[in-house]
């Protein structure tokens, strides 16, 4: 890998290129999905490449090669350099970049269970121990699955850096669907939208426990069958740390990508309305609304040791007391805003892709309180899990959520079920009435789907949040819609 990467970079160089770099990618996906009671997917493939993102003439280009002979890798840099020759006759503004220190590292997977040592019939045995009580309960449609990921890369740059980093993703999920009277109604474990998902071992499996939540969730889908719609009107509303986690992902995740506020991402859902001006500024939410971005934190989907340009793994604040203080930056946007350097927010996909600036891990940080205290002192209000369906404008300023259920609180105790349970609101508004955040319960949601680029890219980002509440939030549908 090193010697591909570093010939790559080395014919970059005598092409004519400023500066290079080379990633030299393999990864290795494996897939297990259980359907009432049968083998529904299974799946393992394997992706190898190498990656050239150069600088000529003030402008980028980029090339990428799944042949891996030294003259095809060499053949694929000078072509990154005639690229970028030809997207130099079309740019406003040259290409600088914030200086970052060339590190020279290797980095090795953390994992207690080696995912590798698990056979595939002992994968399927669990979700079949998963799917038989989810149909005992009177599930009609019951999926479990799992999931490993294994990457190995090799980054080289023609300012020195040679950086080997080994990564390793498991996790997995149950779904109950329950159909009856004209209506279909679903409730999963430990979330939806593919369940939870670390960098981490088997043991994240086995932490998961999934077999001892399967008639909870089928006997919930059931009972949604019958329980009365949202109603509509504003009340307190209480998210739950899954939901919390798209939430975050979605209006505050997104919004604080440099290249979307730049205007240089667009086409893929949009800008962000969270313009520079509004650095140190705006106010993004209450005081008791801090956010960090943060790729350090232990077995976080979006951890790592150094992004895709090399630039090592950081903390930084993105709202502070509820004020914007940051954003998610590259290189080549850190310098445009006349920041010190990148703080490390630029990946890609696999070898084929240019980096994009992605979330790290984006978190919510713990508050004061117990969620039970929560619940206790809400008068009337309702409790949301799990995402159903989502949509939001392209500026990240409107949102509308739909979650698997909802459970209404009446005199700060829970009062009952609701089904199809909706939410609306604006960003800044509907983060400025959180006016309490749980204290306990806070863990590191992975989401293995974050949609960006064109051509589109799919990464593998995380979330810390616990439980939060809202005031005086829009749910359900009024009369006049």
């Amino acid at each position: 890998m090193e010697e591909l990467s570093r010939a790559a970079v080395e014919a970059a160089a005598a092409a004519g290129a400023s500066y290079a770099d080379a990633r030299c990618v393999e990864t290795r996906t494996e897939r297990a999905r259980v359907k009432n009671g049968a083998t529904d997917a299974l799946s393992a493939d394997t992706d190898r490449g190498v990656g050239v993102r150069v600088i000529a003439h003030g402008a980028w280009g980029f090339a990428g090669t799944s042949d891996l002979s030294p003259t095809a890798v060499r053949e694929t840099a000078r072509r990154a350099v005639d690229l970028a020759r030809a997207a130099a006759t079309t740019i406003d503004q040259l290409v600088r970049l914030a200086p970052v220190e060339p590190a020279v590292d290797e980095v090795s997977a953390q994992f207690e269970i080696d995912p590798d040592e698990v056979p595939v019939r002992d994968r399927l045995d669990l979700l079949i121990e998963c799917d038989r009580p989810m149909r005992e309960e009177g599930a009609d449609i019951a999926l479990g699955h799992v999931f490993v990921l294994r990457r190995n890369q090799h980054f080289a740059s023609s300012e020195g850096a040679s950086i080997y980093q080994e990564r390793i993703e498991t996790g997995g999920g149950i779904q109950a669907t329950a159909v009856g009277g004209g209506r279909a109604q679903r409730r999963s474990y430990p979330c939806s939208h593919g369940g939870q998902v670390m960098t981490r071992g088997w043991e994240v499996i086995e932490e998961l426990d999934l077999p001892a939540h399967a008639r909870r969730i089928a006997a919930e889908a059931r009972r949604l069958l019958d329980a009365p719609p949202c109603p509509g009107g504003r009340m307190d509303v209480i998210l739950a740390a899954g939901q919390l986690a798209l939430q975050l992902h979605e209006s505050c995740g997104h919004p604080i990508e440099l290249d979307r506020v730049l205007g240089t991402e667009a086409s893929y859902a949009g800008k962000s309305f969270l313009t520079p001006e509004k650095l140190k500024r705006f106010r993004y939410g209450s005081d008791i609304v801090n956010i960090t971005a943060d790729a350090t934190l232990p077995g976080g989907l979006g951890s790592f040791a150094y992004d895709d340009e090399g630039v090592p793994a950081q903390r930084s604040w993105i709202v502070r007391d509820g004020i914007c203080t940051g954003y998610l930056t590259s290189r080549e946007t850190a310098a445009q805003l006349g920041l010190e350097g990148s703080n490390g927010s630029m990946r890609a996909d696999g070898w084929a892709r240019l980096p994009l600036i992605r979330m790290t891990n984006v978190n919510l940080e713990p508050g004061s309180v117990p969620r039970e205290e929560i619940i206790a002192t809400t008068e009337r209000g309702m409790l949301m899990e799990d995402n159903l369906s989502w949509s939001i404008d392209d500026r990240r300023l409107n949102f509308q959520f739909a979650c698997e259920v909802g459970w209404l609180i009446e005199n700060g105790e829970i009062a009952g079920m609701v089904r199809n349970p909706t939410y609306t609101g604006i960003t800044p508004e509907f983060w400025g009435s959180c006016d309490a955040i749980a204290s306990d319960e806070w863990r590191v949601w992975g989401i293995p789907n974050c949609g960006k680029g064109e051509p589109g890219q799919t990464a593998h980002v995380g979330h810390g949040v616990s439980a939060a509440r809202f005031r005086g939030v829009r749910v359900g549908v009024t009369e006049n819609e």
